[in-house]
Formats: C-alpha cells, sequence, structure tokens
C-alpha cells in the first residue's frame, strides 16, 4: 500500500537528487534535499485538507489529482509562477523574465521579493477564507467546542466571513502594507497593491469555491432523487445517469484543489528564496516536496485516516489560518519558515492527539460514548 501510493514520490525523489548533482554537484544535492524536506512540513496541512476533498472524488479524478495535477503543481507554481510574478512585476516578456532567471539570479530574486506583498495578499486572503467558512459552519463533531460553538452560532449572519475578511484586508493594507519592506532595506508604499491583490484572492475563492459547492449539491440532490426513484426507474428502463452531474462536480473541485494548492505554495516558494536564487535548484527541491504531498493526500483517503482521526481536518484548518495570517504578516515582517513549518505541525499534532484520546475514550465505553461528550474530554 505504502509502495503503490508513494512509489512515484520515491522515484522523483531519486531523479531529483541525481539531477541535482549533474547540475551543481553535491552542495546542489544538499540544497535540493533541503527544499524537498521545508516543501513536505509546510504543506502537511494542505494534504490533510485535500484529503478532505479528495475523499468525495471518484478513483479516476484521484488519479488525475497525481498526474495532471501534479504537473500544474510542480511545472506550474514551482517554476512557472515565480517566473510569471518577475514578468509581470518588472514588466518583461517570458523569455525575458527566464533568461533573468537563469542568468541574472540576485536581481531575479530581488524582483520576486519586490513582488511578495501582491502573493502574500492574494495567498492569504484565499486561505483567510477557507478557515473562516470552516469555523463559522456548525459540525456534528467540534474538536475546541468552547471556541466552535459559539462560532458557529455567529455563522448564522449572512457574509460574515466575507466581511470579517474585507476587515482584516483594510488592517493589514493601513499596517503592514503602508511600511512594507522594499528589497535593499527601503520602505515603499504597497497599499493598493495588497488591497487589488487580496481583493482578487478573495474573489477567485468565491467562483472557484462557490462553483465546487454549486456542483456538489446538484450531485447530492441527483443521488438522492435517483435513490428515491430507483425501483421505478428499473421497472421502466435504465435508471437516469448522473454522470455529467458527476463530472461537473469533480472538475469544479479538482479546480478548487488546484488554487487551494496553489495558495498553500506561496509561502514554500518564497521561503526557497531564503535557502538559494537557482530556479533550477528550487523547482527540483520544491517539486519533490509538492509529490510527497500529493501521495500523502491519497494515502489519507484510501486509509480512511479522516473519519478514524476526526479532529485532523479541524487542526489542518486552523493551521491553514494561522498560515493566512502569517502570510500577511510577512508583508512588512519577515517571519522564518521554520516557524511557520513548526505552527502547522503543532496544530495538527495535537488535533490528532485529540482524535487519539477519543477514540480512546469511545472504546472504553463500548463505543457508546457521544461525540459531545468525547469533545470535551478531548480538546485541547
Amino acid at each position: 500500500m505504502v509502495l503503490k501510493t508513494f512509489g512515484w514520490s520515491f522515484a522523483v525523489t531519486a531523479l531529483g537528487l541525481v539531477a541535482a548533482v549533474f547540475y551543481g554537484g553535491w552542495t546542489a544535492f544538499g540544497i535540493v534535499a533541503i527544499l524537498s524536506i521545508l516543501e513536505i512540513s509546510l504543506s502537511f496541512d494542505n494534504a490533510v485538507v485535500n484529503a478532505g476533498i479528495l475523499k468525495k472524488m471518484s478513483a479516476f479524478w484521484q488519479k488525475i489529482f497525481l498526474t495532471i495535477g501534479i504537473l500544474i503543481a510542480v511545472f506550474g507554481m514551482r517554476l512557472v509562477f515565480p517566473v510569471v510574478i518577475v514578468a509581470i512585476s518588472a514588466q518583461l516578456g517570458p523569455i525575458e523574465a527566464v533568461d533573468l532567471a537563469l542568468t541574472d539570479k540576485d536581481r531575479y530574486q530581488e524582483l520576486v521579493t519586490d513582488a511578495h506583498p501582491a502573493i502574500a495578499a492574494f495567498g492569504g486572503m484565499f486561505l483567510l477564507m477557507i478557515f473562516l467558512d470552516f469555523i463559522f459552519e456548525d459540525r456534528d463533531i467540534k474538536w475546541l467546542g468552547w471556541l466552535e460553538r459559539p462560532l458557529a452560532k455567529l455563522g448564522r449572519v449572512d457574509m460574515l466571513s466575507v466581511c470579517i475578511a474585507l476587515i482584516v484586508l483594510l488592517i493589514s493594507a493601513m499596517t503592514f502594507a503602508t511600511h512594507a519592506h522594499q528589497h535593499g532595506g527601503t520602505h515603499v508604499d504597497k497599499a493598493e497593491t495588497v488591497l487589488l491583490s487580496g481583493i482578487a484572492g478573495l474573489i477567485t475563492y468565491m467562483i472557484v469555491g462557490g462553483l465546487s459547492g454549486y456542483f456538489e449539491d446538484r450531485l447530492e440532490d441527483e443521488e438522492e432523487r435517483e435513490h428515491e426513484a430507483e425501483e421505478e426507474a428499473v421497472r421502466a428502463g435504465k435508471p437516469r445517469s448522473a454522470v455529467v452531474v458527476a463530472g461537473k462536480a469533480a472538475f469544479f473541485m479538482f479546480l478548487y484543489l488546484e488554487v487551494l494548492d496553489a495558495s498553500f505554495s506561496f509561502d514554500g516558494v518564497i521561503g526557497a528564496f531564503a535557502i538559494t536564487n537557482d530556479i533550477v535548484l528550487m523547482a527540483l527541491g520544491l517539486g519533490i516536496g509538492a509529490m510527497y504531498v500529493r501521495s500523502l493526500t491519497v494515502y489519507l483517503v484510501r486509509q480512511g485516516t479522516l473519519d478514524d482521526y476526526v479532529y485532523l481536518e479541524h487542526g489542518a484548518h486552523y493551521a491553514i489560518g494561522a498560515l493566512a495570517v502569517i502570510l500577511l504578516v510577512t508583508i512588512r515582517y519577515e517571519i522564518n519558515e521554520i516557524v511557520t513549518g513548526l505552527v502547522g505541525v503543532v496544530l495538527i499534532g495535537a488535533s490528532f492527539w485529540s482524535s487519539v484520546r477519543r477514540n480512546r475514550a469511545l472504546a472504553a465505553e463500548g463505543g457508546s460514548g457521544s461525540d459531545e461528550k468525547s469533545e470535551v474530554s478531548s480538546g485541547v
């Protein structure tokens, strides 16, 4: 099971490390290995959230996620995305941007650093919306009941998450962006850039997430109607097919996953510049890490880990909220990538331990304990 799920990741790791040695010797080998570990540690919460979405999709779309999806993740976000940033921010053509990335690495890093406020605002707002929509939804199982119960009641107010996100964006633009650091230690007003990028992130979330949710609801309604009319449909002939609806639902869920992965990868791509400004080594290291995140996502789905450890999804979403705040803060202040990674690991680790305690409590009660009791006994 492990070899089947992680086989491609192992193969890509071997090829990537060998390519690094041929490209830049053992120093390059070490840099790629470090970048791989960095990407995995920063994106573990990404895998948990992805698994919650992917488990609703068929085996076919899980394969698409691991094949076409990984091409988008590795080549799109880890290789093309930094070049596009430079091309837009420096008003260069694509070929000129690639040439700059390969021949003038210091200038390339400087341009990407200057574009960081826009990247952080877009990714921060997208991730913040995911977190807010999660905590404002009333769920049967609650991890931090003392916090989640009142938030679920507040969530009954229409558009509350959007209002809070816009307030956070305004505060970020007025406090962080007006004194954002520019390369070289000077200050520059990035308020307008942050506002526009943040609103773009919010719109992207609402469009992609809205379409995904719409088609998912359509699919559920279709399945419910089919179930109710199954016997009559069989007598009349073949039951009505929901393939078209399922295909649309799966496609938009896949699109949502890709945008989600892109938002998660912002901190990894920017953080990689603390280690190297060589775009080839960045693509190799972050690409290897992205493969493991994808494989881990599928592994969590196939093992039913989220069903067994019910608070993991909660911990991952709290990690998303923390990452969103960190991204917005980095518009002005530098935050070490180790801190970013540790926050996610601690929150997910705490939710995992709470899930273990809950399972033990239910086992001790013979499986008759209520979720309400277990959430109180296992909350952290």
